[in-house]
Order: structure tokens, then C-alpha cells, then sequence
């Protein structure tokens, strides 16, 4: 008889098989309870942390169109958004962008530009010439707020050959066009922006361009957060997000800067540059700057309507003592109503410190001792403005004006002072020019009437009809020597009329981390961080 083998059952009636499983539950509530091991739930893996850049900025967005710009800061955030037809390097050299070439025909006054293929907006849409002509046409557009519209009204219209070729056609020959389309102002954006949520045709709060980063996210007056752009045509930049942090105070900046809480910022307080220079954990870049630095002064108001009153400003300020005490030498004096870097720079005078002479000026143009005056200014635009703001009121205190200070954050300061004549309170105000591209006649537009707000910027109210005569007749030469004998005319007139208080221009200083490798500057004063990467 064949047995069959089996396990049976225990006395208490149970199977040996139950009891066998019995006693090994009871071991293993045993092990868990005494910690012997534990049970791990599945694990999935998690996306590995977004590589970010900080950077502490000085100034916050007024605007996010980049037709209605005003500010180079602002409009070096967007350029990581939007991208022009050229652009320019560090030795402000003319590059193609999202144009490949361009020539003039017919005696100047038609540019024929080729454009790059195969880019895509951030929308998926392509970029072609009908949206060149839609973004050009809307910086020709009146209904359209474009503070810096001058350098483009030359353009009698846009108009499209093939997808991939546009046709200019000018109102007379201008020479300085195509440099002029490196600037902000002239970025391509998507037609379909106007479409989005929160964007219409004259109000631009999310613009869709070509560039290597996306708008993700702004907190005014704290931060603005920009996301890599997956499909970007150009080289791929290496970090994940661009952290802009808004921090209009210096001192708080490079505290944010030695603490780690940011990668990099721009204008440190000048009295720490040396030291920082020998801090091996940073690097110091004195980025050369076309910035010319000075007091704007309403020409339209009395007593400053008199030129010998302006001169009396002129001469009443100790630039000397301010630049070595105040700017620790990282500013340099002018000699002209321009930057020596820009085509048709000439040296045209001085206004040494003489407050004796500044005295007889009022004197002679009927100046009461004690007038009243309201100085505004800017804290943390440039470099220590504030602290130079107070020091130039002392001294226009000592020539017997009445001074009155008052500064505020950037974008109410912008609204302030881009006004008409009859809407200002002011009398003088502190502003810096940088010129979008290497042509005097960018800074000239602050001496030419036409640009008086709101058509542009040129916030001093001057005017003199000659000086605007020979600013029309330069934009129609094509001989760059005898437009350069025109452009030195218009400066030593300016000089002598003394719209401004001219003061000095001003180095372009970039404090990063030693870590960081890439960081770079144009010399329109803009900062080049697209690039940037661990250095090790």
C-alpha cells in the first residue's frame, strides 16, 4: 500500500501548516516591532533639481513690450526673451541674429535684409518676415508707446519679398538703421502675442519671442523668474532658470552676493570694488559703459530758461572732488555732450569747479538767493546716485539755491519724469544715457526737440532751432567724415547751451561668483550671462 506523505494535523486540531505560518507572522511582527527591518514602499524616481542662475538687479521691469522700454536693465532682462535681427558684440562690432545679411539699394534708401530659417517662436509658430513686419510696424505704429521710436522713423514702410526676406523702404537714406536694429526696441515677437490672455495689440504683458528663455514668473519689486525654452534655435545655455532678484540697494546686493543667496550682481558699492578684487571667491568685471551721467534740467521753466543759469549749474558742482570721494575713481569726467566711444565724438570744453563764477552768472541773470528747488532722484540705478545726488544739492546749496531732495523706487521715478513740460513738478533730476549703439546720434536725441515726451525721452525740455536743423541734416549723410563735422558742430553748441548738468560717465561694474565661468558684457551696458556655466 502506497503511503502518502503529508503533514497532519496537532494536537490542539490545527494543521501543522497553519502552525507553521502562525509562528512566522508572530516572527516577523516581532522584527518590525524591534526594528529589524522595514518594508519600503516603491520608490519613483524624482526629476533631478532645475540648475538655477541669481542675479540681483537694481532696478524693477516698468514694462514687459519691448517696444515700450526705456531702461537698459530692463531691457537686458527681455533680450533673454525676445531676440532682434542683429546684434552687436563686446567691441560693438555688427552681427547677424535672427538675420542673416542685409544691403542697401537705391541710394540708401531701401534695405533689403535675409532672414535666419528654421526658428520657432515659443508659441510653435514660425518665425518669418510676416513677423518682422508686424513687430516693425508696430514700433512705427503712433497708437503703440514707444518711448525710443527715433532711431526707426526713417522707415517708410515694411514690406515682405519672401517668407524669409523683408524690404525697408526709407523715407531718406539713414545710415545708423541697421545699427539701430540691434536694440530692444526693434525685437521680434510673435503676431499670435496679442492673442494671449493678459496681452493685447497695445499692451504687452507676456511677450512670445524666439530667445533662449520664457517668462515663468514676476513678483513685483521682488523677482522675475525666466524658464529655459525647450526648443530654442541657438545654443543650448546650461542653466535650467534665471532668478532676477530686485534689490535697488547696493550695500543689500553684495551682502546677498558674499552670503551665496545670489550668483551675481551688477553695480556693488564702488567703495568695496578693491577689496572685492582681492576676494577669492568672486570676480570683479569693470564692464567699459557709453553712459554719460548728469543732472537734466527743465529748460523751459524759470530761471533755467537763461543759458548763464544753466552754465552757473555747471560750474557750481566739485565733479573733481565728487568723482574721487563720493565715486571712488570708477567714473570718468566728460570733455563733451557725449561718450568718446561713439562715432562722432569730439572734445569740446570743460566746466571746472568755480562757484565764484557760478555765483556771478546768477547775479547776472537776475537770480534771487534762496529760489526754490525740487531735485529728484534715483536710488540704486547707478552708480551710488543717491549718495552723488545729495553731495551735488549741497553744492547748489552753497550758490544760494533752495534745494529740496526727493528719490523713489524706479519704475515711479520713470513716470515721473516722462512727462510733458506743463505735467512735471520738478526742476532737475539725475539720469544716465546709454546709447543703444555706438552712434552719436543716440545720444543726440536727448538735445533734439522732437523727442521731448511723450514722442521720447529727452526729458530736459531743451530746444534750439539750429541744433535741430543740423540733427535732421546728419541723418541724411552718407559721408561719415563730413556727418562727423556735423555731429561736433551740434556738440559744442549743446555745450555751450548747457541743457544738463554734465557730470561724468561711468564704468559698468559686475560682481559674480568664482564658481561661475561665461559671464560677459556689450559695451552698451548690458550684461551677457546666457552663456555662463559651473567653472569646474
Amino acid at each position: 500500500m502506497v503511503k502518502t506523505m503529508g503533514l497532519g494535523k496537532s494536537k490542539s486540531g490545527l494543521s501543522k501548516t497553519a502552525v507553521i505560518l502562525a509562528v512566522v507572522a508572530m516572527v516577523i511582527v516581532a522584527a518590525l516591532a524591534a526594528g529589524f527591518f522595514v518594508l519600503q514602499p516603491t520608490q519613483q524616481a524624482q526629476p533631478p533639481s532645475p540648475k538655477i542662475f541669481r542675479m540681483a538687479v537694481s532696478v524693477d521691469l516698468d514694462t514687459f513690450d519691448p517696444a515700450g522700454q526705456t531702461t537698459t536693465t530692463v531691457a537686458n532682462m527681455l533680450d533673454h526673451v525676445v531676440e532682434t535681427l542683429f546684434k552687436i558684440n563686446e567691441k560693438g562690432e555688427l552681427l547677424p541674429n535672427l538675420a542673416t545679411d542685409y544691403r542697401f539699394e537705391e541710394g540708401g534708401k531701401v534695405v533689403i535684409i535675409k532672414l535666419k530659417t528654421g526658428v520657432k517662436f515659443h508659441d510653435g509658430s514660425p518665425f518669418n518676415a510676416q513677423a518682422v513686419k508686424f513687430s516693425l510696424d508696430r514700433v512705427l505704429d503712433p497708437k503703440i508707446r514707444v518711448p525710443i521710436r527715433a532711431p526707426y522713423v526713417a522707415i517708410d514702410r515694411v514690406e515682405v519679398v519672401d517668407d524669409y526676406t523683408v524690404r525697408l523702404v526709407l523715407k531718406y537714406p539713414f545710415a545708423p538703421l541697421v545699427n539701430a536694429l540691434t536694440w530692444t526696441t526693434a525685437a521680434i515677437i510673435s503676431p499670435k502675442t496679442v492673442e494671449t490672455p493678459g496681452n493685447n495689440y497695445t499692451l504687452i504683458t507676456r511677450p512670445i519671442g524666439t530667445g533662449p528663455y520664457v517668462i515663468s514668473e514676476y513678483v513685483r519689486g521682488d523677482r522675475l523668474v525666466l524658464t529655459r525654452a525647450p526648443e530654442y534655435w541657438g545654443k543650448k545655455p546650461y542653466y535650467d532658470q534665471i532668478v532676477f532678484k530686485i534689490v535697488p540697494d547696493a550695500a543689500t546686493r553684495l551682502s546677498q552676493m558674499l552670503a551665496g543667496e545670489v550668483d551675481m550682481i551688477m553695480l556693488p558699492p564702488v567703495a568695496e570694488i578693491e577689496k572685492l578684487k582681492n576676494n577669492p571667491n568672486v570676480k570683479v568685471l569693470l564692464a567699459p559703459s557709453n553712459r554719460l551721467i548728469f543732472i537734466s534740467i527743465n529748460n523751459q521753466v524759470e530761471p533755467f530758461k537763461d543759458k548763464r543759469v544753466r552754465q552757473a549749474l555747471n560750474y557750481a558742482v566739485d565733479k573733481e572732488s565728487i568723482i574721487k570721494n563720493v565715486m571712488f575713481g570708477v567714473v570718468d569726467p566728460v570733455d563733451s555732450p557725449m561718450h568718446k566711444s561713439l562715432f562722432g565724438y569730439c572734445s569740446v570744453g570743460q566746466y571746472p569747479y568755480d562757484p565764484a563764477r557760478a555765483r556771478e552768472l546768477l547775479r547776472q541773470a537776475g537770480v534771487s538767493p534762496g529760489t526754490k528747488v525740487l531735485f529728484i532722484y534715483p536710488t540704486g540705478r547707478y552708480i551710488n546716485d543717491a549718495v552723488a545726488a545729495l553731495a551735488i544739492a549741497g553744492n547748489l546749496r552753497e550758490i544760494g539755491f533752495d534745494v529740496e531732495t526727493r528719490t523713489m523706487d524706479w519704475p515711479t521715478y520713470v513716470a515721473t519724469i516722462n512727462r510733458p513740460p506743463d505735467q512735471v513738478t520738478h526742476q532737475l533730476h539725475l539720469l544716465g544715457w546709454a546709447p543703444a549703439y555706438l552712434d552719436a546720434y543716440q545720444m543726440f536725441l536727448q538735445y533734439w526737440s522732437g523727442y521731448w515726451p511723450p514722442a521720447g525721452l529727452a526729458t530736459s525740455y531743451y530746444k534750439n532751432p539750429r541744433v535741430d536743423e543740423l540733427f535732421d541734416q546728419q541723418l541724411k549723410i552718407t559721408d561719415p567724415a563730413e556727418r562727423a563735422k556735423v555731429l561736433c558742430e551740434i556738440a559744442k553748441i549743446v555745450w555751450d547751451d548747457a541743457p544738463f548738468i554734465f557730470l561724468w560717465t561711468q564704468n559698468f561694474p559686475l560682481v559674480y561668483s568664482a564658481k561661475i565661468k561665461g559671464v560677459s558684457y556689450l559695451p552698451n551696458e548690458k550684461f551677457v550671462i546666457v552663456n555662463a556655466e559651473p567653472a569646474g
